[in-house]
């Protein structure tokens, strides 16, 4: 076939508009992700990216402590993923005639289900929210009944399904009326049974570990909640979309936890190998023949883009790097290093409450000091704003160690670091090292840490 495409050139374009690139954002896109970035001195421009860095024009580079909110469980730009990527380009496969089964998905699928047992099938999406939205709605379909209940502080999602059963209000507000779901306290079984007891309860989202705050499910929660869910005919809905595939130091998080069976499985961001969107609702077969019931209903519930060959390529490549390179193994021995490592300094200051977390997912969780010296700075943030200390953490992590990492959610005192699961020991040594200078700067009273404070201040007031 004659290329009739011969006057673009990618690389040229990106040569030639690359330093565009805020510029273009405030015009034709959400235009207060430049004016974030501005004001916290994150406006970067990276030039390259590869495993757990990033690299700029002058060839600094970055420890990315953040693996693009949990998409790059293998970092960036692993060669295994990047060559099935061009071989299934390559191969000009007959993809998304919609009328036929390539063998890919079904190939995705069984590789899946030997990682989820006691899960018969999966459907595939393009993205994590959708992962939830189809789960929603088989949970109300095979149960026959409405209502979903989730955990306060959830994060499942943020298209209108999903929203349903997000708990943080800021994301909720002025998008009402959404669907008639009700949350529930993390771990509060109490609230669980009397919900339950209404008898139109069709099952419980929970993501094993919170991803605001990264809150684990209380010990014995997940599995107590399985059991009452099934004796009132409703079912457990377990969202993966950032702790599974490896993240926690299992394979799923609720692994963790003897005795769980989720009815439904939702996994996505890591699955893609950053390249590809793909999300999976794996479930039980049962759950799977309710939805399809008959011929009729064949395309009752599907996706455009689902199951393209890209993503499916994608999918393979990353559960067989996991496999070949003990991914998992190596985010549980890492996380554990980086958990103590960090845990130990929680003694030695005053600002620093808590380590906590599992495998490559951790909170670090800063609280009122002692001292009064520091009380008064500590008291004069949080009058402006929550969330404000945290933020003055990130800040120099970047700016003078550079070192990506990210608030937990808005207000929040927590930073959170979900790394590529690729991380080593040089990583953990590297993180450490510049998390303590920010902390001995931060109790020392002065520098960076209390300069970008000031200034953080002032800004919340200002948009009040």
């Amino acid at each position: 076939m004659k290329d009739r495409s011969q006057g673009f050139d990618l690389a040229r374009l990106i040569e030639e508009r690359g330093a565009e690139r805020y510029e273009l954002h405030t015009r034709h896109l959400n235009h207060q992700l430049p004016r974030m970035l501005h004001t916290l001195g994150f406006d970067k421009v990276y030039e390259r990216a590869e495993g757990a860095y990033f690299w700029d024009a002058d060839g600094n580079d970055y420890l990315d402590m953040l693996a693009g909110f949990g998409v790059m469980g293998l970092g960036r730009h692993h060669p295994v993923v990047r060559r099935a990527l061009h071989d299934a380009l390559d191969a000009s496969l007959a993809d998304l005639t919609r009328f036929d089964c390539q063998p890919l998905p079904g190939l995705l699928a069984e590789k899946l289900l030997a990682h989820s047992p006691h899960l018969d099938r999966v459907f595939f999406g393009n993205s994590g929210t959708e992962a939830v939205e189809t789960a929603l709605k088989f949970a109300r379909y095979a149960t026959g009944k409405p209502r979903i209940l989730y955990c306060d502080h959830a994060f499942h999602g943020l298209t209108a399904g999903s929203l349903s059963v997000n708990g943080e209000r800021g994301f909720r507000d002025g998008f009402a009326p959404l669907l008639p779901d009700t949350a529930i306290a993390l771990g509060d079984l109490d609230a669980l049974r009397r919900e339950l007891k209404r008898g139109d309860v069709a099952g419980l989202v929970v993501e094993p570990i919170q991803g605001k705050g990264v809150h684990a499910s209380p010990p014995g929660f997940l599995r107590e909640a399985q059991d009452l869910l099934h004796r009132h005919k409703a079912v457990l809905v377990v969202d993966e979309v950032q702790t599974g595939l490896g993240r926690t130091g299992d394979f799923y998080a609720y692994q963790h936890e003897e005795g769980v069976e989720p009815d439904l499985l939702c996994v996505a961001k890591a699955l893609s190998g950053g390249y590809v969107p793909v999300g999976a609702t794996i479930g039980k077969d049962w759950i799977f023949k309710r939805v399809y019931s008959s011929m009729d209903r064949v395309l009752v519930h599907s996706a455009s883009f689902g199951s393209n060959a890209q993503a499916m390529a994608a999918g393979l490549a990353v559960l067989a790097v996991m496999e070949d390179e003990e991914t998992v193994a190596n985010a549980r021995r890492t996380g554990d290093l980086l958990r103590e490592r960090l845990a130990a300094l929680v003694g030695r200051y005053e600002l620093l409450h808590e380590v906590r977390g599992r495998g490559l997912m951790i909170g670090i969780e800063f609280g009122r000091p002692s001292s009064l010296r520091l009380r008064s700075r500590w008291a004069m943030l949080q009058a402006a704003r929550k969330g404000l200390f945290a933020q003055m953490v990130v800040v120099p992590l970047l700016q003078k160690h550079r070192i990506l990492t990210q608030v937990s959610g808005d207000h929040l005192e927590v930073i959170k670091l979900i790394p590529p699961l690729v991380i080593g020991e040089p990583e953990v040594d590297r993180f450490v090292t510049a998390f303590t200078a920010v902390m001995d700067d931060a109790h020392s009273g002065g520098g960076l840490v209390w300069d970008f404070g000031r200034t953080l201040v002032k800004q919340a007031v200002a948009n009040r």
